[in-house]
């Protein structure tokens, strides 16, 4: 490689390690003696999250082991030994699951609809189950930063709610705690880390042609934004970890019905003001 090249993907390495060392650090993510296991599905961000994972784990103050998992869902035309041949030249932990979630999706889900919802449900029940069988700590889920906004802002135009994807969580039934140390981490950095290592990429092909129309139509907005207002995605990430409930309008986080003008305090200030 050539020293610029070299320069910039140390200098991309060092940007990686701060965020994702904060967001652990923020979140309390990893602890001494933790199993983590690693979400692959052979997307940048996946690569680059156990990359960044591995760099940390030889450096980090405190000593935890790294399983990678990936789901082979038995997509047609999957390149199946690509992830096993790259985790073993790296010399990774790993397991390739094998389920055929493939044929399920395409036969409850019309070819005019995405699949994305249901493939989702049946891969994150799958990968609970099996890190609950080997007594994993803790799953690390490659989100990132942009993710994050997007889902945000998803949740908002489309379902209503005000909620995104926290970047530590535990699941709803309470045996599993999933973590995104990409969480601080911008997608362009990632991409740029993942072009510069030359991972072996793997593409989604489920959804064919299909495209998550909602989310390609949220995230082409935000990336109008940014071009116009430099940072604006940030400061959308910042809000989210600075909620002010009293300043929203949910009954059941905020005691609405309890507010009372405190008379005797007034009156104190009226005679203060009046002295």
């Amino acid at each position: 490689m050539p020293q610029k090249d070299q320069f910039k993907l140390n200098r991309c390495r060092k940007n990686l390690r701060r965020d994702v060392g904060r967001a652990i650090a923020d979140f309390n993510m990893i602890e001494d003696g933790d199993l983590i296991m690693v979400c692959l599905s052979g997307g940048k961000d996946s690569y680059v999250m156990l990359d960044i994972l591995l760099n940390l784990q030889r450096h980090a103050p405190i000593d935890f082991r790294l399983h990678a998992v990936n789901l082979d869902q038995k997509q047609p035309d999957f390149p199946e030994h690509v992830l096993p041949e790259y985790l073993a030249s790296e010399g990774v932990d790993f397991k390739i699951i094998e389920q055929d979630t493939y044929s399920i999706v395409t036969e409850k889900i019309s070819a005019d609809k995405t699949y994305c919802g249901l493939c989702s449900r049946l891969r994150r029940g799958i990968l609970y189950n099996y890190a609950d069988s080997i007594g994993a700590d803790k799953i690390a889920l490659g989100h990132h930063r942009d993710d994050i906004v997007e889902t945000l802002f998803l949740n908002m135009f489309f379902g209503g709610k005000l909620k995104a994807m926290p970047p530590k969580l535990l699941s709803d039934d309470k045996r599993n705690v999933v973590i995104r140390p990409l969480a601080y981490c911008k997608e362009k950095e990632i991409a740029r880390y993942a072009e510069y290592r030359g991972f072996p990429i793997i593409p989604c092909n489920l959804c064919g042609s299909q495209d998550n129309l909602q989310r390609q139509a949220i995230k082409a907005m935000l990336q109008e934004w940014e071009e116009q207002f430099p940072g604006r995605i940030e400061t959308i990430f910042r809000s989210i970890a600075n909620v002010s409930l009293s300043q929203l309008a949910d009954t059941e986080l905020f005691p609405f019905m309890g507010l009372t003008v405190n008379r005797q305090r007034k009156t104190e200030l009226d005679l203060i003001e009046l002295g």
